[in-house]
């Protein structure tokens, strides 16, 4: 088991990396974190939702993703209150101390999960979640310690050092475990690191000497990673306008608006590597209008996420772009913010019945109480609209939406989409006559080679931007970034000291 002194200190790459590590040696290995709290999530084939990190911990393993890998997922809607997903399906939107109250009845489930995949595999590689001796949650806690227990988990603590604070983060978790759950650990690793280890060594042999603890590794930051993240913290470490400014003229700059409740943003991973795009996130008016292509997100809680695009003029900028013959592309909650009305009759995600979108599209979008979870693929009804020849390009993807949406008599529908196991297709999505305007439910819309590269290019000319030659192979360069991760971890962790911790000898 993975744990960490804190939240986004590495411990969802350090459990792809060992993913990938026991794949490449021959091991059968699969990850398991019994309450994700994200807004990246992933549909599998069966139909559930997971959070990304294991769909992406999952895929490192060489394996295909799966519910049981993340029984409980939370993915906060508001400051105190998350929308709960139990086995891949809504349980319920549900407070923060009200989710106390039932953590010890959803924790069979977890179990049940946990054995099933166990089952299947010769290993499993756990996730803790933040840190496991915060002292006001540990007796609820499901995640951490008690799961460790269950799993009867060897485990290491991974700890950030570039956020500072490494020693005493270290020191006083250690120092908060009990000696039953200290004589779980096998060492700590040190991640994220910046200079000459060698100066580190006399911190680490204190380190050692206090804890009485093996230093597993010493990993180095690593500034190019292009993996997807679990959650929008990450985001947190962009500065100015986003990933990069603009470079030269050539490039097509895309702006994804960051929205407060922003999800599944791991739908513009490819658009980071491709090197004539500049990608970056804006939460300004003003970032925004550097772009030539405006994107709308997805979003846990479209309507609030709406009236914040109006108070921060962000909608305003939207509407100006698009009436200026810029394109603008919405995605999933994006989708639903382009139309001319959302309604929450059931109040899924407000206390109002009734929101006005941007009106760049002729839909209303009514929010409905069961979640569509599944993987998909489309192809473009008309593929002219976006300069493509028949019978036009395949996109793949999924679906995780709550709402329907209803198209006007002045608006056309995007995809004929298919749905993973259904006999029959169905419209999805809309596009403006020119193309300019282009709305979809699919996530996943930049991760497929040729329709991503036919779209790009349709982009490009709508902004007088010069054609370019590349084409972007996602599934090429999502398994390069892996393997490049693994071994990174490789070269930097004592991988054989691992083995002896869970008694496999090579």
């Amino acid at each position: 088991m993975v744990l960490g002194t804190a939240s986004h200190v590495g411990k969802s790459l350090t459990v792809a990396a060992l993913c990938r590590i026991f794949h490449q040696d021959g091991l059968s290995v699969a990850p398991f974190k019994a309450q994700n709290m994200a807004l990246n999530s992933f549909a599998t084939r069966e139909g559930r939702e997971i959070g990304r990190a294991q769909a992406m911990q999952a895929q490192a393993a060489g394996i295909e993703p799966h519910v049981d890998m993340n029984p409980i997922l939370l993915k906060p809607s508001s400051d105190t209150g998350s929308q709960a997903v139990l086995n891949g399906k809504v349980f319920g939107n549900i407070t923060a101390a009200d989710y106390q109250k039932i953590k010890p009845q959803l924790f069979a489930s977890v179990v049940e999960a946990y054995n099933r995949l166990a089952s299947r595999y010769e290993f499993i590689i756990l996730e803790g979640a933040g840190s496991p001796v915060e002292v006001n949650l540990k007796d609820g806690d499901i995640v951490n310690l008690k799961m460790a227990e269950v799993a009867d988990a060897a485990c290491i603590l991974v700890a950030d050092i570039d956020r500072g604070g490494v020693f005493a983060s270290l020191v006083g978790t250690y120092e908060l475990l009990t000696p039953s759950e200290r004589g779980r650990f096998g060492g700590f690793v040190i991640n994220k690191f910046r200079g000459d280890v060698d100066l580190l060594q006399p911190g680490i042999d204190f380190l050692e000497k206090r804890l009485r603890q093996r230093c597993l590794g010493v990993v180095p930051y690593l500034p190019d990673l292009k993996v997807d993240e679990e959650d929008s913290v990450a985001l947190e470490e962009l500065a100015g306008i986003g990933r990069g400014a603009p470079t030269t003229s050539d490039q097509l700059r895309v702006c994804v608006i960051r929205l407060p409740h922003i999800s599944n943003y791991t739908d513009f991973t490819s658009l980071e590597v491709a090197s004539d795009v500049t990608l970056f996130y804006a939460r300004a008016a003003s970032d925004a209008r550097a772009a030539d292509v405006l994107i709308l997100p997805g979003s846990k809680n479209t309507i609030a996420d709406l009236n914040w695009l109006r108070a921060t003029c962000l909608a305003d900028v939207v509407i100006e772009h698009a009436n200026a013959g810029r394109p603008v592309i919405g995605i999933c909650g994006g989708f639903q913010m382009l139309g001319r009305e959302i309604l929450d009759p059931f109040h899924v995600e407000s206390e109002v019945d009734r929101a006005s979108g941007l009106g760049l599209i002729d839909a209303v979008t009514s929010l409905e109480r069961e979640k569509i979870t599944r993987q998909a693929t489309a192809r473009l009804i008309d593929p002219e609209v976006i300069g493509a020849t028949e019978p036009g390009p395949v996109f793949e993807g999924y679906e995780i939406h709550m709402g329907e949406t209803y198209l006007g008599p002045h608006a056309q529908p995007l995809f004929s989409l298919k749905r993973l196991g259904d006999e029959n297709s169905i419209f999805d999505g809309a596009v403006s006559d020119d193309g300019r305007i282009i709305g979809t439910y699919l996530h996943g819309l930049f991760d497929s080679t040729g329709a991503t590269a036919a779209l790009l290019a349709h982009l490009r000319r709508l902004c007088g931007r010069p054609q370019k030659l590349e084409t972007i192979n996602t599934m090429a360069r999502r398994e390069q970034h892996t393997n490049e991760l693994a071994a990174h971890f490789r070269r930097h962790l004592n991988i054989e000291a691992i083995y002896r911790l869970i008694g496999v000898v090579r």
